[in-house]
Formats: C-alpha cells, structure tokens, sequence
C-alpha cells in the first residue's frame, strides 16, 4: 500500500464558517482513511482548542493526527495522545512579557488549558470569539507560569503595522531571542511566538518521518500566511480559492472550490484518490 498524508488547516480551509465540517469533506476524509491514507489536522491553536474541534468533526478514527500551536504539539487523535511537544524557554517568555508591557501591546499565553494573561482587552475578547477558551487574569504570566509554555502571543485590532513594529524592536533589543523562538504574524492580528524551528512545516517533516511516508507522498492545503511553511515542506502544495495572496504565489494548485464547498474534498479526489 502506498499511503499517503493530507496536512490540512481547519479554519477557512477545512471547515465552515459556524466550523462545522460539510458533508463532501467529511466523506472525502472518510474515504481516503478507509484507503489506508492519513489524515492531519493543522492549526495555530492551542491543543485543548483542537482536541474540542477534532471531536466535533468526528475525526477520531484510525489515521488522524493533529498539529496544534503551529506544530509544537503533535497528536493522535485516535489513541487521544500526544506524540511530540516544544516549547519556549521561560527567559524568551519573560523578555516579550515586559517588552509588550513597555510598549503596551496585548500578549497572552497558554497554561493547563486555559489562556494566562494580565488584563482583559478588546484584544482577548477577539480571540475568544474564535476559541471559546476559559481564561485565567493574573497580575505578572511569568511568575505565574509553572512549566516552558508551548507558545506566546501578541494580539492587536488595530492593524498589522502595531505588530510588525513591535516585532522589530524586540528583534532589535534581544537578537538572541531568534536563537530559541520562531516568531511571525500568521494574520493581521497575531505576532506568534513559537519554539526555535517550529512551524507548520516541522509537522509535515514529523509526521511523515513519524509514520514512515516518504515526503513524496505528502499534500498540504491552507489558506494563511502560517500555512505557508507547510505547503512548502510537503510534496504538493495547495491554497484554497479564498486564500491569501502570499499562499496563492506559493501554492503548487488553487482549488477551484473554496472552504465553504467542498476545497478539501477537491485536494482528497485529486491528490490522495487519484
């Protein structure tokens, strides 16, 4: 059998807009499993987030993995475990705490399942809307943070231009920090703050070592700007027709159908099936 993997991003890619899974991407995914290929869901969120998401898709047979905080968190969906973990060191974590409080810039973490930050903004108000996380206020994150967290985050809602400056400065203060921490804005809004060589594409490269495929047999489809390292590792790679710009330059094929109908269905029949 020559099996093959599917990374696919989960928002404006594999599912609708009230994030439910329509009927020709689910059957698409049902098929290609019972095929004896493999299925992966890829996202920026946090793992709680995902396993929620991954449930309510019904993704938990045999076959589907999941790529949480943008690759630092490998799962199995089905065995409900974790393969593989990175994380930030606590130093980094610090120096973007305080930096983003000089400059006053919204910055969160992750801890036990919840969200750790320091005061409630129109900023976390935002990415609840997409998460529906619990929350935890607390008066200083770093001291209160009892393990390496897998990720941090800036967030503004006030354009991309706040976040690209904010990332030159600590660029410019701390130059050692791009020795432990991938840092990048996945969309307007987010300046993300990964493990050193974590990223979309370090869970194509994982995984496919990890079930013994050859990166031959991989196909990788999103939509972002975050979705880019993974189109790039995997052998063919795909951007949806309502994907971003940078993505579509990148992309190997644009399907022809967008989030809404049936694109990962498209990439299934055309680049797993056939």
């Amino acid at each position: 059998m020559n099996s093959k993997i599917l990374f696919s991003d989960v928002d404006d890619t594999l599912v609708n807009p009230d994030k439910t899974i329509s009927k020709e991407n689910r059957d698409a995914i049902v098929k290609m499993l019972e095929a004896g290929h493999y299925f992966v869901a890829v996202t920026g969120k946090p793992i709680v987030v995902g396993r929620n998401v991954i449930k309510d898709l019904g993704l938990t047979m045999p076959g589907c993995y999941m790529a949480a905080f943008n690759g630092a968190v490998i799962y199995d969906c089905a065995a409900d475990r974790i393969l593989m973990e990175r994380t930030l060191p606590l130093e980094v974590v610090r120096e973007i705490f305080d930096e983003a409080d000089k400059e006053s810039i919204y910055v969160q973490t992750y801890q036990n399942n919840h969200i750790l930050t320091q005061e409630h903004t129109e900023e976390l108000e935002f990415y609840l809307q997409w998460t529906k996380m619990e929350y935890k206020l607390v008066p200083d994150v770093f001291y209160c943070l009892e393990k390496e967290p897998n990720k941090v985050v800036a967030i503004s809602v006030d354009g991309i231009n706040v976040l690209q400056e904010f990332r030159e400065k600590l660029q410019n203060k701390y130059p050692h920090m791009e020795r432990y921490c991938n840092c990048f804005i996945s969309n307007d809004e987010y300046l993300e703050f990964c493990p050193k060589d974590v990223n979309k594409g370090m869970g194509v490269q994982y995984l496919a070592e990890f079930l013994n495929i050859p990166i031959e047999n991989t196909v990788a489809v999103g939509d972002a700007r975050n979705d880019i390292s993974m189109i790039q590792k995997a052998n063919v790679g795909v951007a949806v027709k309502n994907g971003m710009q940078e993505l579509k330059q990148v992309a190997d094929y644009i399907t022809e159908h967008d989030y809404c109908h049936g694109a990962v269905a498209e990439v299934i029949e055309k680049f797993i099936l056939n």
